[in-house]
């Protein structure tokens, strides 16, 4: 087991501060991070936790997983690697 984590679910107000005080009552939290739209500047509903330990990190999946955090159900597993995605055409240059 990683002691990096995967939270979804997130309510849209959230932000890194908001869920490292959250993971913080079950250890050490090397780092949070909501991912945000970077168009709108507004959470997508998900992020990452990097806890201390594997055991902190268990904990934390443990006791946050299903908890209601801004009438929302959070999803917390363990982070999977970023799978290769294939490269990405268009979006407004010209592309020649």
């Amino acid at each position: 087991m990683g002691n990096k984590l995967y939270v979804g679910n997130l309510p849209y107000s959230f932000r890194d501060d908001d869920m490292a005080q959250a993971f913080a009552a079950y250890g050490t939290v090397n780092s949070a991070k909501v991912m945000m739209d970077r168009d709108s500047g507004r959470s997508k509903g998900f992020g990452f936790v990097e806890m201390g330990s594997d055991a902190e990190a268990q904990a934390a999946i443990s006791g946050m997983h299903g908890q209601q955090v801004g009438g929302r159900g959070l999803v917390v597993n363990e982070a999977r690697p970023m799978e290769p995605r294939a490269p990405r055409f268009g979006g407004g240059g010209r592309g020649y």
